[in-house]
């Protein structure tokens, strides 16, 4: 019996809930998706279908040493949430931050854990889709929803992204991808080699360097970094004036996204200008003498790819102090005591930690289907990065990469709430997105331009993902501070909405 077969004999034995919206993962855009329905539409009835045994998406399932944000949490915080601790926060304060979001708004009853989604499948004779969803005690149930809200993220959380390297079962140490670190794993006084030059790879070492023999940072080419305090001085002004938590992470967070946008903005139009601001950052811990041209100057400019923030330069203090070194190289193979590079340098390690990326998805390896017919996402168009042509009644929250996710997710709530409001005044039950006569010639290329934006992940995934078309309503333009406006201002009644 076929696994297809065998889920719809078991959901024809189960009962069926219906609900006027799903919401699927629980992760920092799902409870945000809460959020927005239970204040702006207390009616509506929905649920959150999480696959994991609790909340929090990346700062659940994530929990290699040191793991903290990357940007700041005034914007990754929520907008109605202020964040009151330090701008870069651990991930442990993040889930008890988004804890507090689901206690002090009663979201906690909407949640249902452990309940991963197989297959959804849209009828539109019923205008419904359904859902057949594995519980973590291996029962099959079933769901049916008018509306579906995508909140899963965009990669594989259980699945981290290791390369194939020649070798690696002749290496006699341990091989860990940080989205799987062991609990118990024990690297005390071990030599280590941390393969990656992303935010996950300045993150773990710092965290691990004061209890390794030696940690080595393995990069095949440099990356960015801004490395300053961990704090935002005009937040501990507001402080030291009493001045209302809700008004500082306002302002604060309103100073922080000009800030942005003028850095992005300079990235751009004074590439290198920037790139020696950056440099100058990276010089001030490692002294003059360091080889900065080596390790830390990319071949790209700024903002090609995301630039992490660095608080206190944890990971250049501890490259100054000796505790941990870097190796800008490439793989050879792996031997059974550790690397050979192509160099012909060899690196021993006792553990080797792949923080080699993600494993991008298209919305959680569901198996879609619109009326019978497999639905790949590949084939769409998308509408603003969070509608596609030709699927009904489903919405993707995919975020910023030069901006703070959490910003988009804020934007996305807003517009699904008026949408559905939108549905209710119309009389309809059905709403997709067709291109209109005027853009059946557009070009079509790429969910993102690589010249823009070019992350291993995204390269390596582009396939899985829907065309982008040349108008800018037909792109995930990645641009919070064009979008902050343009979302709000949509038309739903514009004719790239087709309703029934």
């Amino acid at each position: 019996m076929t696994e297809t077969a065998a889920l719809e004999g078991a959901s024809r034995q189960s009962s069926t809930e219906h609900f006027d919206v799903i919401i699927v993962g629980a992760g920092i855009s799902g409870i945000g998706g809460a959020y927005h329905l239970a204040q702006q539409r207390p009616g509506t009835r929905f649920v959150v279908l999480e696959a994991m045994e609790s909340f929090g998406g990346t700062w659940h399932s994530h929990r290699y040493p040191g793991i903290r944000s990357d940007s700041d949490l005034y914007t990754f915080g929520y907008r109605f949430k202020p964040w009151i601790g330090p701008p870069i926060a651990t991930g442990a304060e993040i889930l008890t931050y988004m804890g507090e979001v689901i206690a002090d708004n009663d979201l906690g009853r909407h949640i249902r854990y452990g309940h991963g989604i197989v297959s959804a499948r849209w009828s539109g004779a019923d205008k419904l889709w359904t859902l057949e969803v594995r519980r973590e005690d291996g029962e099959i149930a079933r769901f049916t929803t008018g509306f579906l809200w995508m909140c899963q993220g965009y990669y594989r959380q259980r699945q981290g992204y290791t390369p194939e390297w020649p070798g690696m079962e002749a290496f006699k140490g341990q091989i860990v991808h940080p989205q799987e670190w062991p609990e118990n794993l024990d690297y005390k006084g071990k030599t280590v080699v941390v393969i990656g030059s992303g935010a996950t790879a300045a993150t773990l070492v710092p965290a691990i360097a004061d209890d390794s023999g030696h940690v080595t940072l393995l990069q095949r080419s440099p990356t960015f970094f801004v490395p300053g305090r961990n704090e935002n001085e005009l937040a501990n002004t507001l402080r030291e004036l009493e001045i209302d938590e809700s008004w500082i992470h306002e302002i604060v967070r309103r100073k922080v996204l000009l800030d942005q946008a003028v850095f992005t903005r300079r990235a751009v139009e004074e590439p290198e200008v920037v790139t020696q601001e950056l440099l100058e950052g990276v010089k001030a811990f490692l002294g003059p003498d360091f080889d900065i041209a080596t390790h830390f100057t990319p071949r790209y400019r700024p903002w090609r790819q995301r630039i992490a923030f660095v608080p206190d330069g944890d990971l250049f203090q501890g490259i100054a102090a000796g505790k941990a070194s870097v190796v800008t190289d490439e793989i050879e193979r792996f031997t059974e005591t550790g690397l050979l590079l192509k160099s012909g340098r060899t690196l021993d390690a006792d553990i080797i930690v792949t923080a080699t990326g993600f494993n991008l998805n298209a919305l959680g390896d569901i198996a879609f289907s619109i009326d019978d017919r497999p639905l790949d996402f590949a084939d769409t168009v998308t509408y603003r990065g969070m509608m596609f042509t030709g699927v009904p009644n489903l919405i993707w929250v995919f975020g910023y990469f030069r901006a703070s996710w959490t910003l988009r997710a804020d934007l996305v709530g807003d517009f699904v709430c008026r949408l559905l409001a939108h549905m209710e005044d119309k009389g309809a039950r059905q709403v997709s997105v067709a291109l209109r006569p005027e853009d059946k010639d557009m070009p079509l290329s790429g969910w993102i331009d690589p010249e823009n934006f070019n992350p291993g992940y995204l390269t390596r995934g582009m396939h899985l993902l829907p065309k982008a078309g040349s108008k800018s309503e037909w792109r995930h333009t990645q641009d919070y501070w064009a979008e902050k406006d343009e979302i709000p201002a949509i038309d739903l009644d514009d004719p790239a909405f087709v309703y029934s």
